[in-house]
């Protein structure tokens, strides 16, 4: 929660047992109460875009879409690439979020120290070595749940990795007051999540 770009308050939960329907209507309740606010004060409903966890953006983009449609306020998404990214404070080279996304795959994309976008969105094979290009020219920051699995799979000299695992609202607050000077907003009707790949059941 955020006013004039600033943040005013933050109330979230990074468990093993990722539970969004059980607690994102409780955190937003608790977090209205706190700061003695109601729906009707709000101008505006930020949202994670994704990509990420199918039913983590199928729970959030909803939640967000009812409450932006039922107070006729804006909707505003960030790309929850650029949310990781902005965890990341350096002076030089390229910051790249990587979301495990299973097996041998990540979601990624590469931002500058400004966090501008350098390499848009795309599901990425680590047989391939898709970030050597940028490993050969500067220093790469890697941040986000799938750096564990890099770690063992990368080695560079320019390679660095963040503990920071997750993306935070926190983050969410500069990009999404940007946006919303623009006016930059969603069609809250028909806004879907991003989730890059189409959602599949298999078998183990």
């Amino acid at each position: 929660m955020g006013t004039d770009g600033q943040l005013l308050d933050v109330l979230e939960y990074a468990g093993e047992n990722y539970s969004h329907a059980e607690k994102l209507h409780v955190f937003i309740k608790q977090i209205l109460d706190k700061n003695r606010l109601k729906t009707k004060d709000l101008n505006a409903i930020a949202v994670s875009m994704g990509p990420g966890s199918y039913t983590g953006l199928r729970i959030g983009v909803s939640t967000a879409k009812g409450l932006a449609y039922s107070l006729n306020i804006p909707l505003i998404a960030v790309s929850t690439l650029e949310v990781l990214a902005r965890k990341i404070n350096m002076e030089s080279g390229y910051i790249i979020p990587v979301i495990d996304a299973r097996r041998m795959e990540v979601y990624s994309a590469v931002y500058d120290t400004q966090y501008h976008l350098v390499r848009k969105v795309q599901a990425d094979l680590l047989e391939d070595n898709p970030f050597n290009v940028y490993l050969n020219e500067k220093p790469v920051l890697f941040v986000g749940d799938a750096v564990p699995k890099m770690q063992d799979f990368l080695s560079h000299p320019n390679a660095v990795f963040s503990n920071e695992r997750y993306p935070s609202a926190k983050e969410m607050i500069q990009p999404a007051f940007h946006k919303f000077l623009k006016q930059d907003f969603e069609n809250t009707a028909y806004f879907e999540p991003f989730y890059l790949k189409d959602f599949i059941v298999t078998r183990k």
